[in-house]
This record gives C-alpha cells, sequence and structure tokens, in this order.
C-alpha cells in the first residue's frame, strides 16, 4: 500500500523536474539518485508498516483464519494512529504532491504546440483522478473507523455497515495496482515502440529457429554427409 503510494508520488516529482524544471533535472535525475531514492522509499514504506507487522495476528474466527490487530491492553491509541498515518502518508501527503506537480507540468504544456500536447494534459488528467477516485473511498472509511474508536461515532448498526465498507474499499483501492501499468506504462509512446520492437526480435527468432529446424530435417532425410557439425555451429554464429 505505502510503496504503491509513494513510488506514484516519485514518478510524478521525476515528471515535474524533467519538464518544468529541465536544467536542474539534469543533475539530479541519475540511476544513483534513483536507486537510493527507491531504497529509501522502501525504508520509509516498511517503518510505516511497523504497527501491522508488530500487532496484527492470525486468529481462528468460527472455523476460519483471519488477520486482525490485537493491540496492547485493548488500547485504541495505536489503531487511531495506524489509521491516521495511512490518511496521511498514502493519502493526503501522495494527493497533494500529485495535485502540485501535474498542475505546474499542465501550465507548462500549454505553452507547447506540439500535436501530442492535448494528449499529454488527458494523461495527466486521468492519472490524478484515478488515484483519488480509487484510494479516497477507503481513506474516508479508515477516517470514520478512526472516528468510531474515539467513540465519536458510537453505534452497533454502524460499525457494521463499517466493516463490510472496509472490504469494499480495500479491495476496489488495490485495483488501482492493474491500472498503473497501463496508465505509467503502456500508454507511454516509447514504451510501445520498445515493445513492439522486443516482440519484432523475438518475432523474428522463431522465424530463424524454424527456418533452421526445417534445415536441419531436411539435411538429416538426405543422410548426407556433405553438411559437417562445425557448418551448424557457423551457422547458428551467422544467425546469433
Amino acid at each position: 500500500f505505502y510503496s504503491s503510494a509513494f513510488f506514484i508520488t516519485i514518478m510524478s516529482i521525476d515528471r515535474y523536474l524533467a519538464i518544468v524544471r529541465s536544467v536542474y533535472a539534469l543533475r539530479v535525475r541519475t540511476a544513483a539518485h534513483g536507486a537510493v531514492t527507491s531504497l529509501a522509499l522502501w525504508a520509509v514504506a516498511i517503518l510505516a508498516s511497523a504497527p501491522a507487522f508488530l500487532f496484527f495476528q492470525e486468529v481462528d474466527d468460527n472455523n476460519k483464519s483471519a488477520c486482525i490487530p490485537h493491540y496492547p491492553d485493548s488500547n485504541n491509541g495505536w489503531k487511531i494512529f495506524s489509521n491516521f498515518e495511512v490518511n496521511a502518508l498514502g493519502w493526503l501527503m501522495p494527493l497533494g504532491i500529485l495535485i502540485f506537480c501535474y498542475y505546474n507540468i499542465l501550465k507548462n504544456l500549454q505553452k507547447c504546440h506540439t500535436q501530442n500536447k492535448y494528449k499529454a494534459m488527458k494523461l495527466v488528467f486521468i492519472v490524478v483522478t484515478v488515484f483519488f477516485l480509487f484510494w479516497t473511498p477507503v481513506n474516508i472509511v479508515l477516517f470514520l473507523d478512526s472516528l468510531q474508536n474515539m467513540y465519536i461515532i458510537d453505534d452497533c448498526h454502524t460499525s457494521k455497515r463499517l466493516a463490510v465498507a472496509m472490504e469494499l474499499a480495500e479491495a476496489f483501492s488495490f485495483a488501482h495496482c492493474c491500472l498503473n501499468p497501463v496508465i505509467y506504462a503502456f500508454v507511454g509512446e516509447k514504451f510501445k515502440q520498445y515493445l513492439c520492437e522486443a516482440f519484432g526480435k523475438y518475432a523474428r527468432f522463431l522465424l530463424i529457429c524454424k527456418d533452421y529446424r526445417t534445415f536441419s530435417r531436411h539435411s538429416s532425410d538426405k543422410h548426407s554427409s556433405v553438411v559437417p557439425v562445425s557448418s551448424h555451429s557457423s551457422f547458428m554464429d551467422t544467425i546469433l
């Protein structure tokens, strides 16, 4: 959950630097900085997930295995903290950065007079809208769950509804991971070009292998000793 939100955020910052701060981006958009940033994001994601690692336990609930939190001394403090942590780190902060980055990117794109201008603007709108639509429901439910743990909402019927809403909202939000490759990779012209080239090379390789097998069968059927073993290797060397 956290790594997904963090990497979407850092990719948006990367796009912002490349388009809006292009001169500064030449110095900071390096492979070394990318590796260090990725490791740092994973470290923060693991630390943010620490309450789940510490307090969640597998229990038997009506002959079904369930993973539920067991907080010390039945205190709701940790649970409230975990919920607000998700709200702040996993939603408010990434959404704020996304809006800032893509707002400035849109301002920059409006000055351009290229054919792909509107396509790029549409993609920016989709990225922000999809993130907001998929992650907002679960964060609203988590916020209401926090109010329930603080006894601001104290109603048994509402608690049952929140439990069902949490299941649905989590399933809906995790579906966002399926859209990430489409939004961040497959819509890119360069990625599609590289993908076509890769498939083209693979297809050519399969055709060459097929021709080679046909050639080998034809030679063996003739029982000819004209083509020595070394010619097979030289043929493969030519292919490779």
